[in-house]
């Protein structure tokens, strides 16, 4: 049977990667909607090959030249975050969130509102409205399908088990590109460096992330909403490999993990295929050759952004809506020469220390948090920048 696929984000690497997928398995589905931010030309040679019924380009100045680029076709153009939330309602069987950052919030809602299951690739949705984002699943019936690989493999080690005979689930980290750097070093990195990740082929942001493990700590929050075993017993492990990708402990002290090889199609194919799996052409592991697979813990001295995430979802309320609008505006500062590496999780820290708003209720409250904290944020890094 062939299943409606809508694709928000599909000029980014997860975007790229599910078409990928789904050019392979043609037969299985129908892409009916796909999204940009503001890369019109790819957009519209994805809207010409896969024929949605809409496209969406999130930049309204280029919505003209979409228009042009889709003249004839019999494909709708459209443009800016309310056309993203209306595309996000339309009938589908599945819905790719993979827009970056809290621009993806607003239509990934809107797809659960909908009761359309959500393959979700967008981690910064979920730490900042997680309570809402599961609540609205639970009301209208719709499932949450991980696509981050490491939740992915906490979602297929759950298969089969009960979430309340778990006892630990155990987050691995490759531990980026300075894993094994002085902190003294690490001052003087530069932007290209940072998103050099050692293992993983991913966007600018999120290679940032990785490399001040402020990424884990995101993953960590994400857990805490998704698989809801307490906040003491998830915990992160650095393996540098990146083969096991998670694992989780049960009561009976078996620990199962999900291995594979470190590409971003297999996490999203068994978010497509889901519940059945998928051919993918990802190579399979080669365990003599990996020869050896290393672990140890994670360095918080070094890199404080994971226990700055604990702390922030211990805390609740506003706390990781505050966090994450505050790490996109220093991470985008940083490549922007604006700042040094360091300062990322500082300026982090400064704005969380800075205010406490009240509990958000509504996704406008989340809005409004997310733009307080990043004009907070801007301050602090125009102050480290003319210091």
């Amino acid at each position: 049977m062939t299943r409606r696929l809508s694709l928000f984000g599909a000029t980014g690497s997860v975007g790229q990667s599910t078409l990928d997928l789904v050019r392979r398995d043609g037969e299985s589905w129908r892409v009916t909607v796909l999204t940009a931010n503001r890369d019109v030309a790819e957009l519209a040679k994805l809207a010409h090959e896969f024929r949605p019924e809409v496209a969406v380009i999130a930049d309204e100045a280029r919505y003209p030249a979409l228009k042009a680029a889709l003249a004839g076709t019999g494909i709708e153009a459209a443009a800016g975050a309310d056309a993203l939330v209306e595309a996000a309602r339309r009938p589908a069987d599945l819905v790719m969130a993979a827009i970056v950052g809290t621009a993806g919030l607003a239509p990934t809602m809107a797809a659960l509102e909908a009761g359309t299951d959500v393959a979700l690739a967008n981690k910064e949705a979920l730490v900042s409205a997680g309570a809402l984002m599961t609540a609205t699943a639970r009301a209208s019936g719709a499932t949450i399908l991980p696509v981050d690989s490491e939740h992915n493999a906490i979602f297929q080690c759950l298969a089969g088990g009960r979430i309340e005979q778990v006892r630990r689930i155990i987050l691995t980290a490759s531990g980026g590109p300075f894993r094994t750097m002085t902190a003294e070093a690490m001052a003087h990195v530069t932007p290209a460096q940072a998103v050099a990740h050692p293992n993983w082929s991913m966007g600018a942001k999120i290679s940032v992330d990785s490399a001040t493990m402020m990424n884990k700590g995101l993953e960590l929050i994400e857990a805490h909403h998704l698989f809801p075993v307490g906040l003491d017993r998830i915990e992160i492990l650095v393996h540098p490999q990146s083969v096991i990708h998670s694992l989780v402990e049960y009561v009976d002290c078996s620990t199962l993990a999900q291995l594979g090889s470190p590409d971003m199609r297999i996490p999203i194919a068994s978010a497509l295929a889901w519940p059945q799996r998928m051919v993918t052409p990802c190579a399979p592991l080669d365990l003599p050759a990996i020869a050896r697979l290393d672990f140890e813990a994670p360095d918080e001295a070094r890199f404080p952004a994971t226990a700055l995430c604990r702390a922030a979802i211990a805390e609740g309320g506003a706390r990781p809506a505050q966090l994450n609008a505050a790490n996109e505006t220093a991470v985008a500062a940083f490549l922007g020469g604006r700042i040094a590496f360091p300062a990322i999780v500082d300026t982090v820290k400064r704005v969380l220390d800075a205010d406490a708003p009240a509990v958000p209720a509504s996704l406008q409250d989340i809005f409004s948090v997310d733009a307080a904290s990043r004009t907070t944020a801007q301050h602090f890094v125009d102050q480290l920048e003319h210091a």
